[in-house]
């Protein structure tokens, strides 16, 4: 399933509550989201970072916040400092 951008207008709660309804019915199912709201994609299994259109890096949430100073200035942007969770 690919979801290009398609949560960019929900406020973060129904966001949330949408990923988490399809996780659930869609488990065991790959699932793409195109996003560039970080707090709909940082819970991901591998997020990926293009600037450009180039492959820049990829990682979980935790581990892009750590290696890439792009992600991490758009997340610490995006997100108050406790969501972030360095």
């Amino acid at each position: 399933y690919i979801f290009d951008d398609c949560f960019s207008s929900l406020d973060y709660q129904t966001d949330l509550k949408l990923r988490r309804a399809l996780r659930d019915y869609l488990r065991g199912s790959t699932i793409i989201i195109v996003s560039q709201r970080v707090a709909t994609i940082k819970d991901a299994d591998r997020i990926f970072v293009l600037d450009e259109g180039q492959l820049i890096a990829q990682g979980t949430h935790e581990e892009l916040m750590e290696k890439c100073e792009i992600y991490r200035e758009i997340a610490l942007s995006q997100l108050k400092l406790e969501e972030v969770r360095i």
